[in-house]
């Protein structure tokens, strides 16, 4: 009787012992092949600075269709691994049918899905959203991927490839205090606040902003240099005026001296309004005064336009109904619709970008990496500049034979040691921060300044890549958003687009026409094993005892 006590008692305090070694040495494996469940160190460190419970709500609950499960199930997974870094983070599922109305006013629209079931096709609505509160700060995160997909299988796929970024974000936006700074650059007839809104109310969301003007270079430069040189990045979106060389030679020294440049440049002078008003328009060269700089960092910007076959459209009257104009949309090759050609994380997954007039870039030969972001299609051209712009233009059917100069360089990534623009030239202005080589560095130059700039509608600016006539969205604020976070080495969260996952999908239609073989082999296939069994061990059991 003691023994079997004693043995009891051990057990108790082994399972005692293996509970706790587990609990402080715990481990969790991920066998699957493409390490789907296996987070990076970004997110990681992002969940593990949590100082509070994060509060996440899924609505990602209650019928829907059954692809869509798997969603659900990737969705909750994934948050058991967050969980098991830091049980700070709090999550729970809800059906959000019974709320409805007051998510969609929270900005959460529902989505609409073609269900194909029984070899047939119905509709569905679900509310592909979650949820995260954290110190009294929300955040928004929208599940279901919204890029330009062939087919729903597509769409799950990269939704759930998208799900550790779209979680790492919202967690990274709600909980941390970015120190970053970010200078706009004024003062050169650069874009007016109108139609920047859109896109700096979103990078405001993670970064310091402030205007910053060159003018007091002329009377203060070494002052304006070390105002200047304490932004981490500066963005300069379509000047108009002719930079000095003080001011040139400010931003070389900002350079070489590590801040990030993002360059949104239009090189030739071509307006749509313009048009509008006379059916024609001269487009002309401008005179900013960068080419010498550029140059020097391994980029030509040419005074020329890029005609593309695949291209966005405009709205022309097209006619009268009554007193009323009608308007039509007509293809525009002036505005090339640009996808892109290469998986870097900056265009990986990011849907079409739109330019407008913009110009080709021209890479040149240095100890500079150039990563081509944005380039024409296959059909395009360069026409030179000044040339007439006609709205005659959209009459004409492009040909084949015209529009085989494909592949133009539109926007390019350098990275590498800047070397300065004034090395071997007559300074400016004296410096004592004057540096003729930087350290490893990275700029991105955009030949179109109106890549940033969002369309305002009856004095309102509404949200930039979104087309104010047909409501097509585009990729630029995407893509911009990428392009910065990417300059500034932001927590590495760029680099969580490019996880891949492989997901294996039911052939429904394969599924539906051969359905009763299946139904018959899953019914009459366990009863005939069942009776060869039943046949085996009834002979065995007569031979034995016979």
């Amino acid at each position: 009787m003691k023994n079997n006590i004693s043995k009891i008692l051990i057990a108790i305090i082994a399972l005692i012992a293996i509970n706790v070694l587990a609990k402080k040495y715990y481990k969790r494996l991920d066998l699957t092949q493409d390490k789907r469940y296996t987070l990076s160190k970004t997110t990681i460190n992002i969940v593990d600075n949590l100082e509070e419970n994060a509060i996440i709500k899924v609505y990602l609950e209650g019928d829907f269709p059954s692809e869509f499960k798997r969603l659900q199930g990737e969705t909750k997974q994934h948050l058991e691994e967050l969980y098991s870094i830091n049980d700070g983070v709090k999550y729970k599922f809800i059906d959000p049918l019974d709320t409805a109305e007051e998510l969609i006013k929270q900005g959460l629209q529902p989505s609409r899905l073609t269900v194909q079931e029984d070899g047939k096709l119905s509709e569905a609505v679900i509310f592909p959203w979650a949820t995260i509160t954290y110190k009294g700060k929300t955040e928004n995160i929208n599940l279901l991927s919204e890029g330009s997909v062939k087919n729903q299988e597509e769409q799950l796929q990269n939704s759930i490839e998208n799900l550790e970024f779209a979680f790492s974000e919202a967690i990274y936006k709600v909980s941390s205090e970015s120190s970053q700074t970010i200078a706009i650059l004024k003062g050169n007839g650069e874009l007016n606040d109108i139609n920047l809104v859109s896109f700096l109310s979103k990078l405001n969301q993670f970064y310091k902003l402030a205007p910053f003007t060159l003018d007091s270079v002329a009377k203060q430069p070494e002052k304006t240099l070390e105002q200047l040189s304490k932004y981490d990045l500066t963005i300069i979106a379509k000047p108009q005026e002719k930079f000095s060389e003080q001011e040139k030679f400010t931003l070389d020294q900002y350079i070489t001296n590590g801040g990030k440049t993002l360059w949104l440049i239009d090189n030739v002078t071509a307006e749509l309004d313009s048009l509008m008003s006379t059916g024609e328009s001269l487009a002309f060269n401008k005179d900013l005064n960068l080419t010498d700089l550029l140059f020097s960092y391994g980029v030509r910007l040419n005074y020329d336009l890029i005609k593309d076959a695949y291209s966005s459209t405009i709205k022309l009257e097209d006619g009268n109904l009554g007193n009323t104009a009608q308007l039509k949309d007509y293809i525009w090759h002036y505005y090339p619709f640009i996808t892109s050609k290469n998986d870097h994380p900056i265009t990986q997954g990011v849907d079409p970008v739109n330019l407008k007039f913009a110009n080709t870039i021209d890479t040149l030969k240095n100890s500079i990496k150039k990563t081509i972001l944005l380039q024409s299609s296959e059909f395009s051209k360069s026409v030179g500049t000044p040339i007439i712009i006609s709205l005659n233009d959209i009459q004409k059917t492009p040909e084949k034979k015209d529009y085989n100069k494909g592949y133009q360089t539109l926007g390019v990534l350098l990275e590498g040691k800047f070397t300065s623009a004034y090395a071997s030239r007559v300074k400016p202005f004296e410096s004592k921060r004057y540096k003729e080589v930087s350290n490893p560095n990275k700029m991105i130059i955009i030949a179109d300044g109106d890549v940033i700039a969002n369309e305002v509608v009856k004095g309102q600016p509404i949200e930039l890549g979104v087309d104010k006539y047909k409501g097509v969205r585009y990729g630029n604020a995407e893509f911009l958003m990428n392009s910065i976070n990417y300059l500034l080495d932001d927590s590495g969260l760029l680099d969580l687009r490019n996880k891949k996952i492989q997901l294996q999908f039911l052939d429904k239609e394969k599924a539906y026409t051969e359905r009763t073989f299946w139904q018959m082999i899953n019914v009459i296939l366990p009863l005939v094993i069942l009776a060869l069994f039943g046949f085996v061990f009834t002979f065995l059991r007569k031979r034995r005892f016979s």
